[in-house]
């Protein structure tokens, strides 16, 4: 070769390696995004949270204060153990409707045994819980054993547990005062501790302990692990040796009995029992997921992340009731929320493919 052409062969390269270099440096910045997002699925909801803290503390009057803060985790609470439940069975690529039907059904049957029949109100309680589980198991049962779609199934529980609630209640709310009465263990996650100027509830305590396990089980478990093998590739975690109907059946039911609890914090909360109460709980429930940053196509999420999101949603409320903005925009922008979010996990799915 002689030295001209191998001069323009060398420029050639370092020419090409500059393009290659540029291109490097200039995509570098969106994949390191890309994977950042994706190791840490909690990264974007905390973001939005931090910004949302930092633009409501400078237009609503009073944001800042511990009174308002604890409020935002009273008003949060109900919907961010039902946003436990639902985290579950959507990291299997599946997703509950039913979540507050199974909570106001399992608080009807708390209150009907422990006030109306007189019952011991641990074995109300107790009666409660098992409601719950069993309709989760049924959910979770169609699902495995008739291969039918989650959302179907639970979209027709929901209405089969409503009405069964409405007809085991009469359509009638048992009295705050009849439960002072006769079961007030009822409303024990309903009562307030004072802390530094804010006020926490037990139920907001139970909560976050309630995360804390999840949180432990689903990243130190074999199960845990296998909830999200199955909701990444159900195929494969078969052919890997688990057991995924097994697993379903047990994450729709862990779901239930955890809609279960949902229903005595909720008790406490409202400080009666109505059949009619949280008819759209299940809604804010997957709002607070996917803004939480768990994907709808399963696989993909943290427990900590529906968290964030619960809170998020209660940020945006108070902030925005306290700028005197009205009922109606403060659901459109929860919308926008959910359309964005929803919009983030398919451009991190894109980019990843």
């Amino acid at each position: 070769m002689s030295d001209a052409n191998s001069d323009d062969y060398e420029k050639a390269i370092h020419s090409g390696g500059d393009v290659a270099s540029f291109e490097e440096r200039h995509r570098a910045p969106l994949e390191r995004l890309h994977n950042f997002l994706h190791s840490y699925p909690t990264a974007a909801p905390l973001m939005v949270l931090a910004a949302s803290l930092v633009v409501f503390g400078a237009i609503a009057d009073n944001f800042f204060t511990p009174f308002n803060f604890s409020l935002i985790i009273q008003q949060v609470t109900v919907i961010g153990v039902l946003g436990i439940a639902q985290t579950l069975i959507i990291l299997t690529a599946g997703i509950d409707l039913s979540v507050a039907a199974i909570m106001v059904l399992s608080s009807v049957v708390m209150g009907r045994l422990g006030v109306t029949m007189g019952l011991p109100t641990g074995l109300a309680i107790l009666a409660g819980f098992a409601v719950g589980t069993a309709c989760g198991a049924l959910n979770g049962f169609l699902v495995t054993r008739f291969k039918l779609p989650p959302f179907i199934v639970t979209l027709g529980t929901w209405s089969v547990f409503f009405a069964l609630n409405l007809w085991y209640s009469d359509a009638q709310t048992v009295r705050s005062q009849d439960i002072d009465a006769t079961a007030p263990l009822l409303k024990f996650f309903g009562e307030r501790v004072g802390i530094m100027g804010a006020q926490f509830t037990y139920g907001s305590f139970l909560m976050l302990g309630l995360f804390g396990v999840f949180w432990y089980v689903l990243n130190w478990t074999a199960w845990g692990r296998a909830v999200y093998a199955i909701g990444d590739d159900k195929e494969a975690a078969e052919l890997a040796g688990i057991r995924t109907d097994r697993i379903l059946l047990s994450v729709y039911a862990v779901g239930g009995f955890v809609c279960a609890v949902a229903a005595w914090i909720a008790i406490g909360r409202l400080g009666s029992i109505s059949p009619q109460s949280f008819y759209e709980g299940n809604l804010d429930a997957i709002t607070a997921v996917v803004i939480g940053g768990t994907s709808l196509f399963g696989g993909r999420g943290a427990i900590f992340g529906t968290l964030i999101g619960a809170i998020t949603v209660g940020v945006f409320r108070s902030g925005l009731k306290l700028a005197g903005v009205e009922v109606l925009w403060q659901e459109f922008t929860v919308g926008v929320l959910i359309i964005v979010a929803v919009a983030m996990d398919q451009w991190i799915r894109k980019v990843s493919s």
